[in-house]
């Protein structure tokens, strides 16, 4: 007897620290779902700190300070802590609390941090120290799992807590929680998709964070990678400003870290030196400049830029004296005035150099965001100023609607030099050509006011860059005076005929 009261007296001790310290409750329950030995990084008890500091307030019933966004690289125990033990801790204090857990996607992703949060609550050391079938039976804090709802996805608790999971995208509908935590809502290569990107972030803000059980009391909770410049994170900092606290540890010591004063606990240059050492960095490198950026430095773009090295373009007014070849105005035609996409018509010409070399120039852009009227309007007005030598080349998109609107610009241009362009392949790839001239240094920029903007898009210019369509027009343009040559050396071509 006086054995069993040792053991009942030392599961009292556990659950009473574990209830005031959620690193504590980590540390504890760290081997009920993982099986590795763990490495107690200094961010992994600032995170737990944090993490308690916004559930202090909604267990008081009080109204939130800031809602949490924290970026940080994989490998970092950020969903073991976020998803699977802060749950679980929570209900030590709040047993009713009501959560809902959203990923990119229910299966697997959501619904597996889910279950191993089912896990850690189905346990024997907890079911000891927090539930009716341990030592606190008499005690109204003390949670079981209701028979008839504990699928790994939903599971409710005898207190009336629950722990949903959701994909983005997936209903909700019925469902209001105390705490809504969003862990990697969007899978990396989804990043890629502008439409992927702008739908995640529309079923976020309209449909899971309008499921609070109290708008000013629930928490959001965002923990993910940087991995697009409108991405969940940029869409929370620019919407919901001062109501975030937002925490950045990239992998390696930079400009970004937050808060910064966390830049002291770096080692080396490093945030956490045993699992994302120089050498495992290194390797990770290899994956390419973009998927390191955005998944360990947590910059969507590469500290180096995208494709453009926009410091090798040279600025110049063109003289009577240049040699021209063949100009051409390529147009990239947004679908209409309100889907935040830009019609772009890019005007670039090809200077014949003494030597048979070319040089590239990107003589004009008109861009802009008008309805169909107005934009096939400026599209004839352009093709007026330009006159009859600029040839002209339409875009045009897959399937039927992409067809007739090129046939519809292609009727407004009668009198002038047009064709439809049916590109293939991702942008990105089809940037390519003309990124290596500008690279090179052969590429002039007659200034102009759209200079500034052009620049700053090309800078950026990538799979996860915001815009695109400027450079989309200008590689179109490009890849039309290119088409007939064949590289003979850096900047010399030999004609294949017309």
């Amino acid at each position: 007897m006086q054995k069993q009261s040792l053991e009942i007296d030392e599961y009292d001790l556990v659950a009473s620290i574990c209830r005031e310290s959620f690193f504590d409750f980590v540390k504890e329950f760290w081997e009920e779902v993982i099986a590795d030995t763990p490495v107690w990084n200094w961010h992994i008890p600032y995170l737990c700190g944090r993490l308690q500091r916004v559930a202090e307030r909604v267990f008081e019933g009080k109204k939130r300070e800031k809602n949490l966004v924290i970026n940080i690289p994989p490998g970092t125990t950020k969903s073991t802590i976020c998803s699977v033990m802060y749950p679980a801790w929570i209900w030590t204090r709040m047993p009713h609390a009501r959560i809902i857990g959203a990923s990119y996607s229910l299966l697997p992703v959501a619904s597996d941090l889910s279950r191993k949060n089912r896990d850690i609550i189905l346990s024997d050391k907890y079911r000891r120290c927090f539930s009716s079938v341990g030592r606190l039976e008499k005690e109204d804090s003390a949670i079981d799992l209701r028979e008839d709802q504990k699928t790994k996805h939903y599971f409710v608790n005898s207190k009336g807590g629950m722990r949903y999971a959701v994909g983005t995208q997936g209903s909700v509908t019925g469902m209001h929680a105390h705490f809504l935590i969003v862990d990697d809502p969007i899978d990396p290569r989804g990043a890629r998709s502008d439409s992927e990107i702008r739908s995640t972030n529309i079923w976020l803000f309209e449909t899971l964070f309008n499921r609070k059980t109290d708008k000013d009391v629930t928490p959001v909770i965002l923990i993910m990678q940087r991995l697009h410049v409108e991405d969940a994170t940029a869409a929370m900092l620019e919407k919901m400003g001062d109501e975030i606290e937002y925490i950045c540890l990239p992998a390696e010591l930079n400009d970004d870290v937050k808060p910064e004063r966390l830049k002291r606990y770096y080692t080396d240059g490093l945030l956490d030196p045993v699992r994302l050492n120089r050498r495992i960095l290194e390797n990770e490198k290899r994956m390419g400049q973009y998927y390191y950026a955005g998944q360990f430095l947590q910059s969507p773009i590469p500290e180096q830029g995208g494709m453009f090295n926009v410091d090798k373009l040279e600025f110049q007014n063109p003289d009577e004296n240049i040699k021209w070849g063949k100009r051409v105005r390529y147009w990239d035609k947004a679908a209409t005035q309100d889907d935040g996409c830009f019609t772009v018509g890019a005007l670039l010409g090809e200077e014949l150099l003494k030597d048979g070399k070319v040089r590239y120039w990107v003589l004009d852009i008109v861009r802009g965001q008008w309805n169909t009227a107005m934009r096939e309007k400026i599209i004839r007005k352009t093709a007026e100023e330009d006159g009859v030598n600029i040839e002209i080349w339409i875009e045009q998109e897959p399937g039927s609607g992409g067809k007739d609107s090129a046939e519809t610009t292609m009727r407004n241009l009668s009198g002038f030099r047009v064709k439809p362009d049916r590109p293939t392949g991702d942008k990105i790839i089809r940037a390519d050509p003309f990124s290596a001239q500008v690279n090179a240094g052969n590429v002039v920029l007659k200034p102009a006011v759209w200079n500034k903007e052009y620049i700053e898009e090309m800078r950026f210019f990538g799979p996860n860059c915001k815009y695109k369509d400027q450079i989309d027009a200008s590689s179109g343009a490009f890849n039309r005076l290119f088409k007939k040559k064949i590289v003979l050396g850096a900047f010399g071509y030999k004609k294949r005929g017309t």
